[in-house]
């Protein structure tokens, strides 16, 4: 069981950063969480462009972090590295793909972790682990020198326990970034039915406690996406993999290997199909945010899963029309009466981190 691939000694007092190990840093191998590509890398010549902020700004990285490998999961169970240990129940999945990055931050072992985000890798793990993640507009922040998964919905994110935390990673990411926006009045809620009655009322709850004006939405493009988008992930993930399955079947776990696979049996009617369904969520979205400010929706349906139980592709229900719209989103823990928290996600227009980060402060103190 590890948080971190690769451990490094810091000392200063700059920011203590946990980055992902599928992207890129000077003088150390890039493994993405996978023996096949751990064996062959070599050490990067360079850093990942989007380092650069934290380099300047004097960050502390101690480690490089644990994900589900190729991050291709959801889970965060990796049988080559071990399997992050979930800060809430060591019995349930820390969440993938970014599992060490936010179980680094939710044991204080970083300030703040990069993680990346192609179908809910930032803001499943946070839910799981409850802790704070920001999934960003697709293209704001490069994706060069970090190992792709699928290109057309790869983004990079801060992970931190707080909404404090996340704008420290925003700045990190993008230097000079503040939060300015205001927060907002008009939230649109999309109900899940199918949700974990203790899910739906924590988030109805935290929702209530910020004295929003929250008006109950529908959204028919949003239910039909997920399948789709899941076209898209495995056909891409075998353009950036298939070749490294190809070399060294034996260092890729058959259950990644079976997705990677899937991938080369993708046909044009279903990309075409899966594109159409894009087009239609943007459309939606686009009217939908002209009359509330922001989306708000059970990050998961429900808490962690067991480490036992198969991997369940509903936890991505409500993660890949995000994606595959590119729009952001902020992932936030809400209490329940029981031991594990819920967790709130708020989605916003296209580059609108700032107001997320705004409205996620006031869900903090509505809810504290």
């Amino acid at each position: 069981m590890t948080t971190f691939i690769t451990r490094f000694d810091t000392k200063g007092d700059g920011v203590r950063l946990a980055v992902k190990d599928l992207l890129d840093m000077e003088g150390v191998p890039t493994t993405a969480g996978s023996r096949s590509l751990a064996d062959v890398a070599q050490p990067a010549e360079r850093d990942a462009p989007c380092l650069a902020g934290a380099r300047a700004a004097g960050a502390r990285i101690v480690g490089r972090t644990n994900l589900h490998e190729l991050a291709l999961g959801g889970t965060g169970v990796n049988p080559w590295f071990g399997t992050p240990v979930n800060p809430l129940d060591p019995r349930r999945v820390p969440g993938g793909s970014s599992s060490g990055s936010a179980v680094a931050v939710a044991t204080d072992e970083a300030d703040v972790a990069i993680g990346s985000d192609t179908g809910g890798s930032v803001r499943i793990p946070s839910a799981c682990c409850g802790t704070a993640g920001l999934k960003t507009t697709w293209g704001r922040v490069s994706t060069e020198g970090v190992w792709p998964l699928a290109p057309s919905l790869d983004t990079i994110g801060p992970m931190a326990r707080d909404v404090a935390g996340l704008t420290t990673g925003m700045a990190l990411l993008e230097p000079g970034f503040t939060v300015t926006a205001a927060a907002p009045s008009v939230v649109g809620y999309l109900a899940d039915p199918s949700a974990d009655p203790e899910v739906s009322a924590a988030v109805e709850r935290a929702l209530a406690a910020t004295g929003w004006e929250v008006v109950e939405v529908e959204l028919a493009a949003w239910e039909e996406v997920p399948p789709l988008a899941a076209v898209i992930v495995i056909k891409e993930a075998f353009a950036s993999d298939g070749a490294l399955l190809a070399a060294r079947p034996d260092g890729i776990s058959p259950a990644v290997a079976e997705l990677i696979r899937g991938g080369e049996h993708v046909t044009e009617a279903q990309l075409a199909a899966a594109k159409a369904a894009a087009d239609r969520l943007r459309a939606a979205l686009s009217d939908l945010f002209s009359r509330v400010e922001l989306l708000a929706t059970p990050t998961l349906p429900r808490f962690a899963p067991l480490l036992d139980d198969e991997e369940d592709l509903d936890i991505f229900r409500h993660m890949l029309p995000v994606n595959l719209a590119g729009v952001p989103a902020l992932a936030l823990p809400v209490p329940t009466p029981g031991a594990l928290p819920a967790s709130l996600q708020l989605v916003g227009p296209w580059e609108a981190e700032a107001a997320l980060l705004a409205a996620g402060a006031v869900v903090e103190a509505a809810v504290a």
